[in-house]
């Protein structure tokens, strides 16, 4: 198609196939984790199998999406041999992270069971910190997540596995698996528990250097776990309230915490934190949406307020376009794009702008051209192309917009 790219584009269609990893670019990246697997050592060597396995999920992730079981069986092979290689090494074999992504793999390949069999075994293994410990709060968070997305409706989720595993996790006594609903007591119990654990995180303030990302890691993986306990035994208003008493009280530490200093350090890194905790607030209003009846508002506002305050999170500007993929009125999405556009450097609003029109113009064709003989209403739309072209042109005129290739590829693709 006249272009190479090294990893994979998938923003650019051709024809009918997504472009997805190139053999070439594939194999270069194969090459690079080799090459440093050889030279680093200890933490290192962990950190780099992290990142390795990562990216083998995200292209299980590209297949789950592109729905190509082929492809997916042998790449779902390869992730799991890799995978397991790692947790061989005698430096891994206590490694939480990689434990943690191994089970992903295994619940995204369709195999549940074998998935939660994993997150057993190292749950069983990791010790007993308890809500001190940020990898086995992190862990807990991924696998309750995981069994909270089986749930059809949110009438049976005090039954479900995951309230067992965030009841456990405040215990601090040694992990036993899911065998029956978790009594009314214990979940008293550990509702006082994540109650007090939260009050203290959130009125610590000084801590050294070295604590300040385990800090940060360890009060969004908290947050996280108490919010979906609360929203699985008493409701989703009770979650949005953990939510907006944790966002209230880093948004006056941060700010505090720059008229002090003047900069950002030496302190828990706070806006860092406060990003991380309103992705885990979208999702979950996304999710609840998903399986019950709730109004839209809530998460449109939260959006809007999140992506003015980062206007670079593209996981962010994702819900948006899906929410106002919706909505037939534009004007409100476009006053916001536009809004953001102007108060940024940041590329990534420019780009979601442009895929969100491109969505809708493709809506707009598929109902024009549709095969039902007579159409009696169409969305009304016209001098969409005209909005596009001039979308690009704004953004390639910006500082960032003119060195970025997948713009221009993207202006390019679009003009053929």
């Amino acid at each position: 198609s006249g272009f190479n790219s090294i990893g994979h584009m998938d923003t650019v269609s051709r024809g009918r196939h997504q472009i997805g990893h190139y053999k070439e670019g594939e194999e270069f990246i194969q090459n690079v984790f080799h090459v440093l697997s050889q030279i680093f050592t200890g933490k290192e060597k962990s950190n780099l199998a992290i990142c390795w396995l990562q990216y083998e999920i995200s292209k299980v992730i590209q297949c789950l999406q592109a729905k190509k079981k082929k492809k997916l069986k042998a790449q779902g092979r390869k992730s799991k041999k890799l995978a397991k290689n790692f947790l061989k090494a005698p430096d891994n074999r206590n490694n939480l992270s990689l434990w943690k992504l191994y089970a992903y793999l295994e619940w995204l390949l369709g195999n549940t069971d074998d998935s939660r069999k994993v997150f057993d075994t190292a749950l069983g293994t990791a010790g007993t910190g308890g809500l001190k410990s940020a990898q086995l709060c992190s862990l807990s968070l991924l696998y309750a997540q995981l069994e909270v997305e089986l749930l059809e409706s949110i009438e049976g989720a005090v039954t479900s596995p995951a309230v067992h595993i965030l009841t456990k996790l405040t215990e601090s006594g040694p992990y036993v698996p899911y065998s029956g609903q978790v009594s009314p007591v214990n979940v008293l119990k550990a509702r006082k528990t994540y109650e007090h654990a939260l009050q203290d995180y959130l009125s610590k303030t000084a801590v050294s250097d070295q604590d300040q990302v385990c800090g940060t890691d360890q009060l969004v993986n908290l947050v996280g776990c108490y919010a979906l306990f609360q929203y699985l035994t008493v409701g989703i208003d009770a979650a949005v309230l953990i939510y907006t008493q944790a966002s209230e009280k880093l948004e006056v530490s941060s700010s505090q915490k720059c008229e002090n200093t003047g900069e950002n350090f030496g302190i828990l890194n706070f806006p860092t934190a406060l990003e991380a905790v309103t992705l885990l607030h979208t999702n979950l209003l996304r999710f609840h949406m998903k399986i019950s009846v709730y109004p839209l508002n809530p998460l449109r506002e939260a959006l809007t307020e999140a992506l003015k305050r980062y206007p670079s999170n593209q996981s962010l500007w994702r819900s948006y376009i899906h929410i106002q993929r919706k909505s037939h009125s534009a004007s409100k999405a476009r006053r916001f794009f536009d809004s953001v556009t102007r108060s940024t450097n940041s590329l990534e609003p420019w780009l979601f702008a442009i895929q969100a029109e491109q969505m809708r113009k493709k809506l707009t064709e598929k109902v024009q051209r549709a095969d039902v003989g007579e159409i009696h209403c169409t969305i009304p739309e016209t001098g969409l192309t005209n909005r596009i072209v001039a979308l690009f042109e704004h953004a390639v005129q910006s500082e960032n917009g003119t060195h970025c290739p997948l713009l221009w590829r993207m202006y390019l693709n679009f003009m053929v």
